[in-house]
Parts: C-alpha cells; sequence; structure tokens
C-alpha cells in the first residue's frame, strides 16, 4: 500500500470518528438558527412553556390544502413552518393538512361538519391576468388533546383590508393562534371570573359571545349583589375567591355596603375590569318618528369610589369626526326605501396608538355612546390605552341626540385643541379604600384601607362589551356590526385585558410580536407579467444550466488526461 493511500485512509478514519463524535455530542443539545432578520420562527418563551404542556399526542387537522389562490398558498406555508417549529420541540404534536373539497362526493357532508364546528369557510374572488373565479378556503385548523377539541382561526378578519393585507396580518397573529389554542387544551383553569349582577347589567344573551371566549381559558360565573343586604360579610366572602370581577353596564344605583364589598375586593387584590355608562343614551331610542331622544347623566353612586382611586367618567358625550357607518333610510315617501351609508360621531371608532401590549397590533374598536376618562393624580399609574381621535370633542348632557347629525359639516377648526380624549385606562398600583377614614357602610373586622399592588381596567362604555342579536334573537359574533357588516377588535381588545388583569401577559406579548412581511406589488406584477416568470422562474434555471456546463468542462478536462 502506498505512503498516498495510508494517508487517504487515515484521513478518512479521522473524519468518520469526528462525525461520530459530534453525532454523539449532537445529541445532548438542541438548537434551531432562524435566520430571518425580524426572527419570525423563533419561538417566544411563552410559546415553549406552553408546548412543554403537552405530555400526550396532539393531534392538529389544517384545512388549508388543494388548489389556493397565490395568497392562501403563503399563509399555508407560514403555517407549515410554524407548526413545524412546535413539532421540533415536543414530538407530541401532530399535524396534517386535510383538503376538505378534495372529494366531490363527500365535499358537502364534510362542508356541513366543519359548519357545525364553527368552522365557517370564506370565498375568494380569484383575479388571474383579468380573469376572476370565486374559489372556496377553509382558514381553520382543529386541535384534539385527551379528548378535547378547539378550533384554531388561521385568518384574522381584519376590517377594510385585501385579502392580502389579511393574510399579513394573519401571519402576524400565527404563533399566537396555535399556542393560545394549545395553551387552552392542555392547561388546567384556574383563576376565577366573577360577572357581576344585581345593579341592572348587560343579560347574559347580550355579552354570551365574551362570556364563551372567557369560560375558555378560565372558571366563570355570575356573582349577585342583592345578597349583600342581608350578609355582607358573607358576600365579600364569597366575593374574595374570585380573581376578576368584571362590571358590564350598570344601570342601577350601587349601595353604600355594595360599594364596600367591591372596594374590599379590590383593596385585597382583586382586579376589576369596569365597563362603564355615565350617560343613558340607547341607539333603539333613536328609531322613533322624530330620529331623535334626549340622552342624560346616569347616576350610579360610583364617583366617589372611582375618585378614590384616581379617575374619573364624566357624564359627557364623545363626538367623533371618525365614526363608525351606519345605514339610514333615505328617499322620499311613496319611493322604494333606500339605504345609505352615513358617518354616525357619536360611535368613535378607535385605532390604539399606544404601544402597550394590550392594544399593540388591534385593528378598529367600536364604541357606542362613549363618555370622557379624566385621570387625577394620586400615585396609582395610569396608562391610556384608548382615545379618540384628534377631530373629537366632548358634549355636555342632557342633549338631543338627533339622526340628522349625519348630515352635519364640520371643519378641523371645530376641534381646536378639544381631541384624544381617553376611553380606556389602565390604573396599576396600591389602591386605597375609598373608606378610608370614613364610617362603614356595615361592621368588618378584617378592613384594609392600603391595599397590595393591583391593576384594573376602565372602559366608559358598556356597549363594548355587547353583542348583537340576529333576526332568531341569537347572538352574533362580538365586535360585528349588522347595520355596517363590519367586523370590530372588540373581543381581542377585552380578551387581552382579562388576560392582563389575570397576569397571563406572555400570550398577549406574543400577540404584539412584530414582524416584517415584504409584500408584492401586485400592479408591477402584472405589468411585467413576463419580465417577473424570466427573473423568478427562467434565471435560475440559467443560472444551474451554466454552473453545470462549467462542472462538465472542468470534469472532462481533468479526466481525460
Amino acid at each position: 500500500m502506498t505512503t498516498s493511500k495510508k494517508n487517504n485512509i487515515q484521513s478518512l478514519l479521522i473524519l468518520i470518528a469526528i462525525l461520530l463524535v459530534l453525532n454523539v455530542i449532537s445529541g445532548y443539545f438542541f438548537h434551531r438558527f432562524d435566520l430571518t432578520k425580524d426572527k419570525r420562527y423563533t419561538l417566544s418563551p411563552t410559546s415553549l412553556n406552553i408546548i412543554k404542556q403537552v405530555q400526550n399526542p396532539l393531534s392538529v387537522k389544517i384545512y388549508l390544502q388543494g388548489d389556493l389562490p397565490a395568497e392562501f398558498k403563503r399563509l399555508q406555508s407560514e403555517t407549515r413552518d410554524l407548526f413545524e417549529e412546535f413539532q421540533a420541540y415536543n414530538k407530541n404534536i401532530i399535524f396534517e393538512f386535510v383538503d376538505p373539497l378534495e372529494n366531490e362526493e363527500e365535499s358537502m357532508d364534510n362542508i356541513k361538519e366543519l359548519y357545525l364546528k364553527g368552522l365557517t369557510p370564506i370565498n375568494i374572488t380569484v383575479d388571474d391576468k383579468g380573469k376572476q373565479s370565486q374559489e372556496m378556503v377553509f382558514p381553520w385548523a382543529i386541535a384534539v388533546y385527551n379528548n378535547k377539541e378547539v378550533n384554531i382561526p388561521l385568518l384574522k378578519n381584519i376590517m377594510g383590508a385585501s385579502t392580502t393585507e389579511k393574510v399579513v396580518g394573519s401571519v402576524q397573529h400565527l404563533e399566537y393562534s396555535i399556542a393560545d389554542a394549545i395553551n387552552k387544551i392542555t392547561k388546567e383553569k384556574q383563576k376565577k371570573v366573577a360577572v357581576i349582577k344585581g345593579n341592572g347589567e348587560l343579560p347574559d344573551v347580550f355579552i354570551a359571545k365574551f362570556l364563551m371566549q372567557v369560560r375558555e381559558s378560565y372558571h366563570i360565573g355570575p356573582f349577585t349583589l342583592d345578597s349583600v343586604a342581608k350578609n355582607p360579610t358573607g358576600s365579600l366572602e364569597a366575593l374574595q375567591k374570585y380573581d376578576l370581577a368584571i362590571i358590564a353596564k350598570p344601570t342601577e344605583t350601587f349601595t353604600d355596603a355594595e360599594k364596600q364589598v367591591l372596594d374590599q375586593f379590590i383593596v385585597n387584590g382583586g382586579k376589576t375590569l369596569w365597563l362603564i355608562d355615565q350617560v343613558n343614551m340607547e341607539m333603539d331610542s333613536l328609531y322613533n318618528d322624530s330620529g331623535a331622544t334626549l340622552a342624560f347623566p346616569r347616576d350610579l353612586n360610583l364617583n366617589d369610589m372611582f375618585f378614590k382611586y384616581g379617575f374619573r367618567i364624566t357624564p359627557d358625550l364623545v363626538k367623533d369626526e371618525s365614526g363608525s357607518s351606519i345605514k339610514l333610510a333615505t328617499g322620499e315617501q311613496g319611493s322604494a326605501t333606500q339605504y345609505q351609508e352615513f358617518n354616525w360621531k357619536f360611535a368613535p371608532q378607535v385605532y390604539p396608538s399606544s404601544k402597550h401590549p394590550i392594544v399593540k397590533n388591534l385593528g378598529g374598536i367600536k364604541f357606542d355612546f362613549a363618555n370622557p376618562i379624566d385621570t387625577l393624580k394620586n400615585g396609582i399609574k395610569k396608562t391610556v390605552l384608548l382615545q379618540s381621535s384628534q377631530y373629537s370633542k366632548k358634549i355636555g348632557s342632557p342633549v338631543e341626540v338627533n339622526l340628522n347629525i349625519v348630515e352635519e359639516e364640520t371643519s378641523p377648526n371645530h376641534y381646536l385643541k378639544t381631541g384624544y380624549i381617553p376611553l380606556s385606562v389602565l390604573l396599576e398600583g396600591s389602591f386605597h379604600s375609598m373608606f378610608e377614614n370614613r364610617v362603614l357602610p356595615f361592621d368588618q373586622q378584617s378592613f384594609q384601607s392600603l391595599g397590595k399592588a393591583n391593576k384594573m381596567i376602565v372602559i366608559s362604555d358598556g356597549d363594548l362589551i355587547k353583542n348583537q342579536l340576529d333576526k332568531n334573537f341569537q347572538p352574533v359574533e362580538l365586535g360585528y356590526d349588522q347595520r355596517s357588516g363590519n367586523l370590530y377588535d372588540n373581543k381581542d381588545f377585552l380578551m387581552n385585558c382579562v388576560n392582563y388583569l389575570l397576569d397571563d401577559n406572555g400570550l398577549i406579548n406574543i400577540r404584539s410580536k412584530d414582524l416584517d412581511i415584504p409584500l408584492l406589488d401586485r400592479n408591477k406584477v402584472s405589468e411585467n407579467y413576463t419580465a417577473t416568470q424570466i427573473l423568478t422562474i427562467g434565471f435560475p434555471i440559467l443560472v444551474l444550466l451554466f454552473f453545470g456546463l462549467i462542472f462538465t468542462f472542468l470534469r472532462k478536462k481533468k479526466y481525460s488526461k
């Protein structure tokens, strides 16, 4: 055997030995490299913690398969990549892509079954070089774990956005949607939410969609303050077993004893979500022959309590040029009734400007007859989550509200130094009891005048949590406005509030993750269709062919000797 052959064999054995050692060492270490600029495929610590909860097989069916429009192929690809990341960290996660329309004979049965599960399809108009066609797409997935099932929405409905913009927004929320679904079916419920009753709050049918959403992650139940009159101490002890109290649009006055129960719940660490209307005004009261009604202040006997905590809700209405659309009947009597869209200024359409995780990356949020919130200096940290637009102002009450306001002509001069009115505020700190240095409505041996670190959120519109009812008096999606056909982000905002108050901040941080997703300019692509095809398809083939010829030429030249 020649020396060169011995050296070659020795080098080969050394290489094999090094590879074996590296292979053994790699078995003890795990790392995935994300080379994207925005770290799109780097899972957040919250997602990784949720993945650890999956101890048994978790199967996921993803209904993004088949002949999909171009935009949804992007969503399909991003979904596949993200599920592969989840699976890489936990092999118990198993996923598959399914085409519900693959078999024509079974497709109708599949569609009905998905409908019953709440997976509604969307119809997309596909424009291919001037030729338009309709495609049905199911942007959903279903996860099953330990006989529990949860739907995963893959497409975020963004009001007024094109299909491409919706897909981009959906990619932003993919990790949140998947992690949230896995968390719901793998984590046992621990926190308890009380929905306060007894003071004319919204009936359950009008908050049904919100309750259903909260119930997926937390224990939830009604808590009636009527028992305070007979047994205030027992009522307080019962309420303190809950972690969060939601007060949704009360319309009747609170007694001092009821306020003490709520106050001591807060001082002892209980979280609160207030949705308060300080003006008595309903949209339905405008649909009469005159198209007008009187809006007047509502006294809930909560002003002193709010003042002590560091805010007040004034009995004014917010009029905002950035209003929501409303359809009203137009035309002369005797002619066929026609409906025309108008800008309704008493229903502000708020787009969050704050970077706080509760509202970051949210779309439009719809208010109805909102009231201004004033913040007071008292050592409590206040963060304005939502505020009206620059072109908004306060309208004092009592005042007549008339549908004819839609015809009003205004200019920026009408809103000098009046805009940016707070409509939702987060308060964090140690709250002082409103009964500090005061006579208590009822004796309480455990009374505390200064509380532990706590937080609450105030929203100056009870209707923000209210879902509408369809013609069969069934609740429609929270945030969906049947009058205009628009879907607002009210539900996402409220769920972020609940998650934040209950310290489930990890999921909110996933939702607020920023991704830099470049978009193709469809107009430019259409104008340069042939050049684009050559650049994206032909040029790579030419490059491969060029290097292939050079490689062949060099190989022949080397071995021809």
